[in-house]
């Protein structure tokens, strides 16, 4: 007599890391549907889909984390735009997920946008937009940025052909391992032409209070939250890059009217590299090449 089959178990809602793209794209159609919005991402709520909007429904955090994600969009988008001013040609954006800036932002025609990431999301992402056009030059490189060989080879590549890059990998170094973020940033600092980083970080303090209460019924599971060092961006200087901007998103949330009341009080205390380590803290760094 056989043994009856055991109930297969539900696919969990995230099942890796690409699928937290759809979360976010989530809170960028959000912030799009509202009339005093701070920027517009029409290809957001596409992008996001059902089961963006499924995750997003069953984060523990509900619509209490939408001031986070849509003041690091903000910020990102700051910065890009001052970057490009100071005459970055190229932004190569590692781990790119649904990111729909070289189609939403006024970009100058002549800016290369190169977007990296694995194979599956990026070809839902080409689907998803395919009869839209991007304001500048964009290319799509698909590489699995965990293999170290292929990622230093695409570097090498992509840094000659740029004169003045830009990086960005927002959203991606909180799922990497010390050593993981160690070795891209190695990595990174090696082209020449690769001289400046936009990253978002997270204290030590904040992914203890962020791991705790995104762990009820194993949402993310299959994308835990890993890196918040102690050093702040200090950790990247034996790296080969010293910070040259750090923007608090509590603080930026709070001058976007995004906050609740009690944030915005907390908003108000005095933030310093100290506290930064200490306390509950996000931020949007950029870093320029030592």
């Amino acid at each position: 007599m056989s043994e009856p089959e055991s109930p297969s178990q539900p696919e969990p809602l995230i099942r890796n890391v690409s699928d937290t793209a759809r979360w976010v794209a989530v809170y960028r159609a959000r912030e799009t549907e509202r009339p005093d919005a701070h920027f517009r991402d029409p290809f957001a709520r596409r992008l996001a889909g059902e089961r963006g909007e499924q995750i997003a429904r069953s984060m523990p955090l509900g619509r209490d984390n939408d001031w986070s994600m849509i003041t690091r969009t903000w910020l990102g988008d700051n910065l890009i735009n001052d970057q490009i001013k100071q005459g970055v040609d190229t932004v190569i954006n590692l781990a790119a997920g649904l990111d729909a800036r070289p189609y939403r932002m006024q970009l100058p025609p002549s800016l290369n946008w190169i977007e990296v990431d694995l194979p599956e999301i990026l070809a839902y992402k080409e689907e998803i937009l395919r009869d839209d056009k991007p304001v500048c030059r964009l290319e799509r490189i698909r590489v699995d940025l965990s293999d170290a060989r292929a990622r230093r080879e695409l570097f090498a590549q992509l840094g000659g052909r740029s004169q003045k890059a830009l990086i960005i990998t927002e959203g991606l170094l909180i799922y990497l391992n010390a050593d993981d973020v160690a070795g891209l940033a190695k990595d990174l600092a090696a082209p020449a032409s690769f001289q400046s980083w936009m990253l978002d970080l997270a204290s030590p303090g904040l992914l203890r209070i962020l791991a705790k209460r995104m762990s009820k019924g194993g949402l993310m599971e299959s994308a835990p939250f890993k890196f918040a060092p102690p050093e702040g961006p200090n950790f990247f200087v034996p790296y080969g890059w010293k910070t040259v901007e750090v923007h608090s998103l509590l603080k930026n949330a709070a001058r976007l009217k995004r906050l609740s009341l009690i944030l915005r009080l907390f908003a108000l205390l005095p933030e310093t590299e100290k506290t930064r380590r200490n306390r509950p803290w996000s931020g949007v760094c950029l870093m320029k090449k030592a």
